[in-house]
């Protein structure tokens, strides 16, 4: 398996990073798709995969661009290719998704089109979401759910979903689409609410702040660890046939549980911190995005290994330790100055 080279785009993302790991510690030759500005700021901008760096190949383009994405593929040979990359505006306001419907539904289309006129044998990964199904009629949701999008970046991924099947059928293409309900880490955007909460923790118990604000506690989640979820990206294109799979825990937990599991890590309730604010509010969900993933459990093998606790106790321990180097970094240089 040494001699096996895999393409990701979105590499220096929260997937993007596990998936490298992981690839790498099966041997495979790793290449990633960056943008120039990553390349000259590697601190900021590649730091998922600064460990990484002397073990990866990277390459200057950018997904929006045909041209950069069809040199790479011609003078690059791969034997898999995981599209992970996208602009990821999840807001009701489409006038705000012009840009997420444009690139994400572009670079898809690109890649595949690339991949079939120089590399027809490349395998072919497509990251799909459960915001694909939006406003769905029925829970769990599977493979057999009716799609309602009500993003700009939703229906951008049920476009990339229908685009890789259609060359998976219209071309013959080894092309398959996880559908990938929510997955944490410590790796985890700001933006996103669980780290938003374990960040929040630590500044509260090294009292730098006292309280949290968020939106409903009561919001609920099919919460999984980006880890686990990254071996079932590699499990799909190892198939005698390419297929679609949905990927989940199939529990819901919600933001009130998280916040629970995530103070009591310091001793601490949360509701003597966290302050509810109603802006955050998002519009009402009347049936929650929770996942079926018998079918890829069933044929491809697979089960999450961490559990709900686990992925608290250990995005809160990851900001705990950074936040004390932060301190101790910030100690050390008043003491040198």
């Amino acid at each position: 398996m040494g001699n096996r080279r895999a393409l990701i785009t979105g590499i220096t993302g929260q997937d993007g990073s596990y998936l490298s790991e992981y690839l790498l510690e099966l041997g495979y030759e790793v290449h990633g798709l960056v943008r120039r500005v990553a390349l000259e700021d590697h601190r900021h901008r590649l730091h998922r995969i600064e460990h990484l760096l002397d073990r990866l190949i990277l390459h200057s383009g950018s997904v929006e661009n045909y041209p950069s994405i069809f040199r790479l593929l011609a003078s690059h040979p791969f034997d898999e290719c995981y599209h992970l990359a996208a602009q990821s505006f999840v807001g009701e306001d489409f006038e705000e998704g012009f840009a997420t419907m444009s690139i994400n539904i572009s670079s898809t289309q690109y890649i595949l089109s690339s991949i079939r006129e120089l590399q027809p044998q490349c395998r072919f990964y497509f990251a799909g979401s459960s915001e694909m199904f939006g406003r769905a009629a029925a829970a769990p949701q599977d493979e057999e759910t009716r799609f309602r999008p009500r993003s700009s970046y939703g229906i951008s991924k049920v476009a990339g979903f229908e685009l890789t099947r259609n060359y998976r059928e219209a071309y013959d293409m080894f092309a398959c689409s996880g559908i990938l309900f929510n997955h944490e880490s410590p790796r985890r955007g700001f933006e996103f609410v669980t780290k938003k909460i374990a960040s929040g923790v630590a500044l509260i118990a090294h009292g730098a702040q006292d309280h949290l604000t968020l939106g409903n506690l009561d919001a609920q989640r099919d919460w999984g660890h980006a880890a686990d979820y990254v071996q079932v990206m590699w499990l799909m294109l190892q198939q005698d046939a390419p297929d679609d799979y949905v990927v989940a825990t199939g529990q819901l937990h919600t933001v009130r549980e998280f916040c629970e599991l995530a103070f009591a890590q310091i001793d601490r309730d949360y509701r003597d911190h966290v302050r509810v604010d109603p802006r955050f509010f998002r519009p009402t969900e009347d049936i929650p995005l929770c996942g079926n993933a018998q079918k890829a459990r069933s044929q491809l093998g697979w089960q999450p290994q961490r559990t709900f606790p686990d992925l608290v106790r250990e995005m809160v321990e990851h900001e705990l330790y950074r936040r004390r180097s932060e301190l101790n970094s910030s100690r050390q240089t008043g003491l040198g100055s």
